[in-house]
């Protein structure tokens, strides 16, 4: 449980120092909306570039962690989107919901926990979920959501928009350029590429810090949302896991890839659903709930896996 909370206490000190300087007036009302834009359209595009250009085909090509992850993650997201959208949510905030379900902290708690409890071994399947999780999760989620804030048309106008849309997304179009660089085996750079690290590194702490600052704005009381965030971090801790794993023993992953696999999908949601919550002016609270809860809720189900003999 200490190796857990070794890393996971950072990530509370980020939202706690969000949290704090609104609440001591530090920063006004806009500063959640300001600092995540500035995560949406210059940090996060950085690190998603970063990621996929300097990715290696002969690291990543590991065709049977790919899909035990990759269709764990899937299964959660589609599930949980669907029953969400028959329980009568728009397909935007359901795509959302979907996303708190089935989006690991990858990028800012995955990295230092593989480390620490598997070796150096698991950083390249760490690497492959973050590509998973960041890149085509992240891109699926922005294409329902487009699609479900478009108003009613005919089929190719919609469609003419929301293409309009995603090629001006910066979160979609940043992974491409990566791959495109990625494809035509050139180097980024050293200038542009140290340009990206600086900027790319500001992404998970500025995400923490603007979580902070939604947690402590005043709000009216609402309709209790306690039910479907329960649901959610449920669905995150538990359910992906548990399919990751019966994946894995499909697939006969070999042991490091198993326990690699099984760790990132039981780690916490990260701070993705609540960037788009609040970048497409959505209803944040549940998602600000269910990154918050799952991280608490993290140290105790990701302790307990470790103990069980990893």
């Amino acid at each position: 449980m200490l190796q857990t909370l070794s890393v996971v206490l950072p990530v509370f000190a980020l939202i706690f120092a969000g949290w704090l300087v609104r609440h001591m007036g530090v920063l006004g009302p806009r500063a959640t909306t300001e600092l995540n834009r500035f995560v949406v359209y210059l940090a996060l595009p950085a690190l998603l570039f970063d990621i996929v250009a300097h990715a290696r085909w002969s690291d990543i090509w590991q065709p049977g962690f790919v899909a035990a992850f990759g269709l764990a993650t899937a299964m959660v997201f589609t599930l949980v989107s669907v029953v969400r959208c028959r329980r009568g949510r728009p397909l935007a905030d359901a795509a959302i919901d979907g996303l708190n379900a089935a989006y690991a902290n990858t990028g800012y708690i995955g990295f230092p926990l593989a480390l620490a409890a598997l070796g150096p071994a698991a950083l390249t399947p760490t690497l492959i979920a973050s590509i998973i999780t960041i890149c085509v999760l992240f891109a699926v989620a922005i294409v329902l959501i487009e699609v479900g804030l478009m108003t009613a048309g005919r089929r190719r106008d919609i469609a003419v928009k929301v293409g309009r849309s995603l090629l001006r997304n910066p979160l979609l179009m940043a992974p491409v350029l990566g791959a495109l660089i990625l494809l035509s085996g050139s180097n980024v750079p050293v200038p542009l590429e140290s340009f990206l690290k600086l900027l790319g590194g500001a992404a998970s702490p500025c995400a923490l810090v603007a979580l902070g600052l939604f947690l402590a704005e005043e709000r009216k009381p609402a309709t209790p949302d306690t039910g479907p965030a329960a649901l959610l971090v449920g669905c995150k801790l538990v359910l992906h896991p548990a399919v990751t794993w019966a994946l894995a023993l499909a697939f006969r992953l070999p042991p490091l890839l198993t326990h690699a696999a099984v760790l990132i999908a039981a780690l916490p949601t990260g701070t993705g659903p609540f960037m788009l919550a609040e970048f497409y002016d959505r209803e944040a609270r549940i998602t600000s709930r269910v990154v918050l809860a799952s991280t608490v809720a993290s140290v105790l189900t990701i302790s307990a896996y470790l103990a069980s003999g990893t």
